[in-house]
C-alpha cells in the first residue's frame, strides 16, 4: 500500500523523535561549547594564516549539528540497534570529547588524537551506509570536510605552540 500516510499518531512518534535528535546533538555541543569556550588561552596561542576568525564557529558547528541530528535520526529510524547507530553513536562520544580535551584540559596532542579518530568514524558511517541511505551520507560530507579542516588546524596549533 504505497503511497498512504502513516497513521497520525505514527507522524508524531516520527516527528518526536527527530526533536530528541535535535535536543541531544545541537543541545550537548552547545552546552559543551559554552561550557569550554576559547578564552584567553585560545587567544594567545599563535595561529596558522588560514585560522578562521572566531565568530564562524558558532554558526558553523550549529549547522552541522543540524546535520548530524537528523542523519543519526534517519539511522535510528531504520535500524536502531544497527552498526551504523553504534557508529553514529561513537562519533558523537568523539565530538563531544574534543573541546573539553582541546579547551578544557588545554590537551592540543590529546585532542589532536581524538579529532584524527572523529574523523575517521565520520567516513566509517558514510561507508557504512552509502548502499542504504545515501542522504545520511549527503548529510555527513560537510561535517567529514569541517573536521578534516579542524584536524589540520588543531595539528597546526600543537605544532606552532
Amino acid at each position: 500500500m504505497s503511497g498512504v500516510a502513516p497513521p497520525q499518531g505514527e507522524c508524531l512518534q516520527r516527528y518526536l523523535s527527530l526533536l530528541l535528535f535535535l535536543v541531544l546533538v545541537l543541545g550537548g555541543g552547545l552546552l559543551i561549547g559554552f561550557a569550554t569556550l576559547p578564552g584567553a588561552w585560545y587567544a594567545s596561542l599563535a595561529k596558522p594564516s588560514f585560522n578562521p576568525p572566531n565568530w564562524v564557529f558558532a554558526p558553523a558547528w550549529t549547522l552541522l549539528y543540524v546535520l548530524i541530528a537528523v542523519a543519526g535520526w534517519r539511522t535510528w529510524s531504520r535500524d536502531p540497534a544497527g552498526t551504523a547507530m553504534k557508529i553514529w553513536g561513537a562519533q558523537l562520544v568523539l565530538n563531544f570529547l574534543w573541546s573539553p580535551t582541546f579547551f578544557g584540559a588545554k590537551m592540543m596532542g590529546t585532542a589532536l588524537v581524538i579529532i584524527m579518530l572523529l574523523l575517521a568514524v565520520i567516513v566509517l558511517f558514510i561507508a557504512s551506509l552509502w548502499t542504504r541511505d545515501r542522504l545520511a551520507c549527503w548529510l555527513f560530507v560537510p561535517y567529514a570536510a569541517w573536521v578534516a579542516f579542524a584536524t589540520l588546524l588543531n595539528a597546526s596549533l600543537l605544532w606552532l605552540n
